[in-house]
């Protein structure tokens, strides 16, 4: 099968967030299952100033309404089958970061992503690569679907591939102002309530949603709760209009990055059947940071400072957290409001609570190592990353029942006993203080918080399990394409 898989960033070559992880750890799994598999990303600078890439004498002109935009074909080996593809445009990529600065989003961005949609039809057409399947990730590539239906429907190049659109989070769905429209390369007629037109404004995310062969997220659940109006931001009717279109396969995670094991980040090693390491991380963490001496539980929090994460539940409900004896460790960077809050509360709390604002990679090995549970209070969550890698620890998380949190998390039954953490499903400060305490009466009893780790850390999520049921999905679409 040979599959394309267009994607903004994927590891190694750039990355903001999860998308980066989930592309790049794809492609590498279906090589390994033997795809003809292959990336295709916008060529940024620093993509370009640190990896030795190829350029190709192909060069692609393409009309974005008044604008001719002209780009090359770079390549990531000189060979038939790259492991990428790459759209090279100083003008429209040779920028600082991918998406904008910290002072806003670039303001051409409906340009730049909107000419990489396109840019990889031609690729495909100037190079005759002639993909089975095309798997669209994220707004950034939304616009690719809506293309072959459109101005390249006319041609059989494309008759026989089919596409795949993947979105990551609905909360991201790349708006833009309806001047923006005249760079699509669409007629207006495309600019309306059925087509691509958004409240006055043009939506790409529903581009590939109405447009792509088949639909997919990232979890089981997640892939409901869109179809539900308080999560669906204003896109629920279109998703219920293709529900049985829509898939929703779990992220995995990468157990050659994340494996306390082998992990060089962490100062003491540790497996499932020696927790001394862990122990160890623990009290190194607690020296570094004055949270005591050890023997109080440890709770961590590694995310997004932001609304969708549920940080203003940890603030309601951190007076009464602390007085049950528990040590908070948060490592982070958002939104300007929850930053200011949280230094608050460690001032506030200090030797109880440790804020760390930023990120830092090392530091967030230490942080999975050494807690003993891990919190995830998010509004939703359409997978996760955070909660599998903190099972993969042994640091057992507390969560809100939601996407994909509750499809990886095994919620406590003390009459088993059995499980892998701690769930909650009611958004409220009461919700999520249960569960620790919940949690707590667990932490208390050596034997079972033992069992509890064990079962949390050979739980197994691993992107081998992932890349089978996407090309189960694959082998699917394809066959509806070409009957």
């Amino acid at each position: 099968m040979k599959i394309l898989i267009a994607t903004p960033e994927a590891v190694p070559y750039a990355k903001t967030g999860g998308l980066a992880d989930v592309t790049g750890s794809l492609l590498n799994e279906f090589r390994e299952m033997g795809e003809d598999a292959s990336l295709i990303l916008p060529l940024y600078k620093s993509t370009r100033e640190n990896f030795k890439l190829f350029r190709t004498d192909k060069v692609i002109k393409t009309v974005m309404g008044e604008t001719s935009i002209t780009g090359e074909v770079w390549l990531s080996e000189n060979s038939d089958r790259p492991t990428a593809y790459f759209i090279g445009c100083e003008e429209l990529y040779g920028r600082p970061e991918l998406y904008g600065t910290a002072r806003g989003d670039y303001p051409d961005n409906a340009v730049r992503f909107a000419f990489f949609s396109k840019a990889v039809l031609e690729m495909c057409t100037s190079l005759d690569i002639r993909p089975d399947l095309i798997h669209c990730n994220d707004w950034q590539t939304a616009m690719l679907p809506l293309y072959l239906k459109t101005l390249y429907a006319a041609t059989d190049f494309f008759k026989k591939t089919a596409t795949v659109y993947t979105f990551h989070n609905l909360g991201y769905q790349g708006l833009f102002e309806m001047e923006d429209m005249k760079y699509t390369g669409v007629g207006w007629d495309y600019f309306t309530p059925e087509g691509i037109e958004f409240y006055g404004k043009v939506n790409f995310m529903k581009a590939g949603l109405i447009y792509a062969d088949l639909l997919n997220t990232v979890s089981e659940t997640y892939a409901q709760e869109v179809l539900e109006k308080e999560n669906g931001f204003g896109l629920d009717g279109v998703l219920r209009q293709r529900r049985d279109d829509l898939y929703g396969v779990l992220n995995g995670l990468d157990y050659n990055e994340w494996n306390p094991e082998q992990d060089a980040l962490i100062p003491a090693r540790y497996s499932v059947n020696d927790l001394r390491g862990k122990a160890q991380c623990k009290r190194i963490l607690l020296k570094e940071t004055g949270l005591g001496d050890g023997k109080s539980p440890l709770f961590g929090i590694i995310s997004r400072l932001s609304g969708q994460k549920g940080i203003d539940l940890v603030a309601d409900s951190i007076d009464e957290l602390v007085s049950l004896g528990v040590k908070i460790f948060i490592l982070g960077r958002g939104e300007a409001y929850y930053q200011n809050l949280l230094k608050d509360i460690s001032r506030r709390h200090k030797g109880d609570v440790f804020v760390k604002v930023g990120f830092e990679d090392s530091l967030a090995h230490l942080v999975y190592a050494g807690c003993d549970f891990f919190l995830m209070p998010s509004r939703y969550e359409p997978c996760g990353l955070g909660q599998l890698i903190a099972l993969r620890y042994g640091a057992i998380p507390v969560a809100r029942k939601t996407g994909g949190l509750a499809d990886t998390v095994d919620d406590y039954d003390s009459a088993a006993p059995k499980g892998t953490g701690f769930l909650f499903s009611d958004y409220s400060s009461s919700a999520l203080k249960g569960a620790v305490k919940r949690a707590l009466s667990v932490y208390g009893d050596r034997k079972k918080m033992r069992k509890m780790i064990s079962d949390a850390m050979r739980a197994d999520f691993s992107w081998k399990k992932s890349a089978e049921k996407y090309l189960e999905l694959y082998k699917k679409v394809i066959e509806k394409v070409r009957t």
